[in-house]
């Protein structure tokens, strides 16, 4: 069956980067897209970028532009987020999720367009 599982998640001070990865199984990546959400707590799911399995197109939230790099391994069935510059206000758990619309419809990054979401990785940015 369709699992995801996130790692790479972790403690980290103001300014240090971090690379959570995104496995997948059960579904090959070329059939979907793959997007990276956040929960804080408290807070509802934001979307923080996503990218086609096709050809790799991506999207990112205006949080992440410029800090985040979203991309994917398809050997590997892997979808990666690095983050760099990262700030108190990053801290959440970080979600991978898929979804079969289209690009120009995922751009939006809403949540409810996703699903099969993995369990999440901690993210914790604090000194």
């Amino acid at each position: 069956q369709v699992q995801l599982v996130e790692s790479g998640g972790g403690l980290v001070q103001p300014g240090g980067s971090l690379r959570l990865s995104c496995g997948a199984s059960g579904f090959i990546l070329d059939d979907y897209v793959i997007g990276w959400f956040r929960q804080a707590p408290g807070k509802e799911r934001e979307g923080v970028s996503c990218i086609s399995g096709s050809d790799g197109s991506t999207v990112y939230a205006d949080s992440a532009k410029g800090r985040f790099t979203i991309s994917r391994d398809n050997a590997k069935n892997t979808v990666y987020l690095q983050m760099n510059s990262l700030e108190p206000s990053d801290t959440a758990v970080y979600y991978c999720a898929i979804s079969r619309i289209n690009l120009g419809r995922a751009r939006y990054l809403r949540y409810w367009d996703f699903g099969s979401w993995g369990q999440g990785t901690q993210v914790t940015v604090s000194s």
